[in-house]
């Protein structure tokens, strides 16, 4: 796809994540795959100037929501206030990028936010819970009981996540046109069936 052409009919891929299936290292192969930027953590970065808030403030905010699940702590609402305020400001940043720019973008709703978009690929990248427990506590350093404890805590906050701010109306599993199995394609074989989508999307709108 030529510069004019990725402007005009962007292709927008969103990855949902499974805690633990390596969605976040296949988004970065799968870009540098297709040579189309990946958003994660830069969506904090736009996010911020949108808001006025420093970056410091809304990284470390969104690292706290992510172990703590501050956010759906209904005695907390400061705490939730200002996550609102944060997923507003991402979701503005997320509608921009796909209307303007073929790219990639991992979490934060996105699937949900992009579900009317026509040239939107949804993924969910997944594994069986002792797979993601296996990958985490190699990565981590932990025994398998914390792994597991960590997986159960962050695979709910993401849930809660999803629930919160879709008001119930969407799931990590909704909605998608691909689910790739980690523990069964490897990074690899999950990166090569996305780029495979990617592709015959892009090849249709050219046509």
């Amino acid at each position: 796809m030529s510069d004019l052409e990725n402007k005009k009919n962007p292709v927008v891929i969103t990855i949902a994540r499974d805690f633990g299936a390596e969605g976040h290292e296949i988004g970065r192969i799968l870009a540098d795959e297709l040579g189309i930027p990946l958003y994660d953590n830069d969506l904090l970065v736009r996010a911020s100037l949108r808001a006025g808030e420093s970056l410091d403030k809304m990284a470390a905010y969104d690292e706290r929501l992510a172990v703590e699940n501050m956010a759906f702590l209904p005695d907390r609402y400061d705490a939730r206030s200002y996550s609102d305020k944060l997923f507003q400001k991402m979701s503005q940043v997320i509608l921009d990028l796909g209307e303007t720019e073929s790219c990639i973008i991992e979490g934060r709703l996105s699937d949900y936010l992009l579900r009317n978009n026509p040239n939107h690929i949804a993924v969910l990248v997944t594994a069986p819970f002792e797979d993601r427990v296996e990958i985490v506590r190699k990565k981590r350093g932990l025994n398998k009981k914390k792994g597991a404890k960590l997986v159960k805590q962050q695979q709910k906050a993401r849930e809660a996540f999803y629930k919160r701010y879709s008001a119930g109306k969407w799931k990590m599993t909704s909605g998608k046109d691909i689910v790739v199995n980690r523990a069964k394609l490897g990074r690899e074989g999950c990166k090569d069936v996305i780029a495979a989508a990617y592709r015959y999307k892009v090849a249709q709108l050219e046509g």
